[in-house]
């Protein structure tokens, strides 16, 4: 058989979230727009985006406590919160827009209302949840969130966590009722599902293998048909890259010179998963502690409620491990293959700088089950190893690039690379990364399709009414909206815009 040779609009390179997002978004806003898509796994949703290979928290910050960082005054810097916050509320707006068009169905498969909740423990901990809580209540955004020192009333919101609880250290925690279980691998399936009733080709077991630009100014990406062994050739105009841990390698195929001096440091994560239903039902709520003093953001432990093919289930974690693979499904030489002349120094600094995390990993790679448990066990006293087993998350690809922090910084952000003519982007990095989706894809379509965005403006605004607002400036808006997207998503009742201290 010979080569396929095709032109198109649009490639979208991996079925995850971001490029059902993004496919999504365009095939709204440009519907006669070919769209063409590959992955190389048999399905969607399969890698970063499966509801198995992350934490399924909506991350809104209502309970993320590495968003609010504690400033050398004592103060609490909420500003990052506050951005993450309005970020998740464009996705909430997207996604009822789908549900209200019928062009997605039972909102409940993907999306569950769960409380949010911190949780710390010691007097100065405890302090700073506090000061956390003031500075949070006056916004609008987090109205309802609650706070409490009281061990009776915990009780009551975490029985599982305060049973057989020992400890005399002060304890603390808020609650915020508005929180959501994500569900991004089903939510990515439905996506993908709807993309093609719009005539979306969506080629499975298509594995990219190059990209390179053509005379004409087009993008021409070489795909491995893994099935019948061929080699096929597709031309388009604008190219995203979408491919999770394995973004970096095609990225850096393209040339361009926005790709270079960025590496990428692989992490790997376990969660533990409770088989007892007795104890499942006795916990109702995402619960995120404090990472220990040292340990990089994405060691935050957590304690979550999670819904999984309509079952509820409880995850503890994540504990962080090292491979060499960008991707569960990759190769062990992702990592050395990823270092090249031009990004050589960026690594090695960042080795330089990152021992602390790399002794972190080693520690974490080294625990036993155990060990594992020990961990639970600050946040179940009562757990029992025959109660839980491990399971095995997804990779994460880490940015390191050049910064004014200087050479080879880490970065633990969702970071969108794009060419300066805007014909190729890729999405690169991790959290929050699938909650604020459609944020990270409305920048993608600014800086790319910049021709369009005035035309676009109106539709975007259908889907988005909050598009180029600050809802937290907006109070009212804000609540107009919540309400809206609470109703279209099956969330139950609206915020009780109250707060309280007990």
């Amino acid at each position: 058989m010979g080569e396929i040779h095709e032109k198109t609009d649009v490639i979208l390179i991996g079925a995850g979230t971001m490029s059902a997002t993004l496919g999504a978004l365009l095939k709204e806003l440009a519907p006669e727009w070919e769209i063409k898509v590959f992955e190389k796994l048999s399905n969607a949703g399969e890698e970063s985006s499966n509801e198995w290979n992350n934490a399924g928290t909506g991350h809104a910050a209502l309970c993320e406590l590495n968003y609010t960082p504690e400033k050398p005054d004592g103060s609490v810097d909420i500003k990052k919160a506050v951005k993450i916050n309005e970020q998740f509320q464009l996705s909430r707006q997207f996604w009822s827009y789908l549900v209200n068009s019928d062009l997605i169905r039972d909102p409940q498969d993907f999306i569950m209302p769960i409380p949010h909740m911190s949780l710390v423990e010691g007097e100065e901990n405890v302090s700073f949840l506090k000061k956390r809580f003031e500075a949070l209540s006056n916004n609008p955004l987090f109205q309802g969130m609650e706070f409490s020192d009281n061990p009776e009333k915990l009780k009551e919101w975490i029985p599982l966590i305060m049973e057989g609880r020992t400890s005399n250290e002060p304890i603390a925690a808020t609650k915020i009722d508005s929180g959501t279980d994500v569900n991004f691998g089903a939510l990515t399936r439905m996506l993908f599902n709807h993309l093609k009733t719009k005539n979306v080709e969506v080629n499975y077991r298509h594995s990219v293998e190059d990209i390179k630009r053509t005379s004409d100014g087009l993008w021409e990406v070489k795909v491995h048909n893994i099935d019948n062994k061929t080699c096929e050739y597709h031309a388009a105009k604008f190219v995203f890259i979408g491919g999770g841990g394995g973004s970096l390698p095609l990225l850096q195929k393209t040339g361009i010179p926005e790709s270079k001096h960025i590496g990428g440091f692989p992490v790997s994560g376990l969660f533990l998963v409770c088989n007892n239903p007795e104890v499942v039902e006795k916990h109702h709520a995402k619960v995120y502690g404090k990472a220990k003093v040292g340990a990089p953001p994405m060691s935050v432990p957590h304690l979550d409620t999670r819904y999984i093919d309509n079952k509820k289930t409880l995850l503890f974690g994540p504990f962080a491990g090292f491979s060499p693979k960008f991707l569960k499904t990759g190769s062990n030489l992702d990592l050395i293959g990823s270092v090249k002349p031009n990004n050589v120094l960026t690594m090695l600094a960042a080795g330089v700088k990152e021992m602390a995390l790399t002794k972190y990993l080693i520690q974490q790679v080294m625990l036993s089950n155990e060990q594992r448990m020990e961990e639970l066990r600050e946040f179940i006293p009562s757990a029992k190893s025959e109660d839980w087993e491990v399971v095995t998350a997804g990779q994460r690809v880490q940015v390191i690039k050049d910064t004014e922090a200087g050479k080879g910084t880490l970065q633990f952000g969702t970071e969108v690379v794009n060419a300066a003519d805007g014909s190729i982007a890729a999405l690169l990095g991790a959290s929050p990364g699938a909650s604020t989706a459609v944020h990270v894809m409305l920048e993608v379509i600014k800086k790319c399709f910049p021709e369009h965005v005035l035309e676009w403006e109106p539709k975007i605004k259908e889907m988005i009414p909050s598009y180029g607002v600050s809802l937290a400036e907006n109070p009212e808006l804000f609540r107009e909206i919540h309400a809206s997207t609470s109703q279209a998503l099956g969330l139950g009742e609206d915020l009780s815009l109250g707060q309280s201290v007990s």
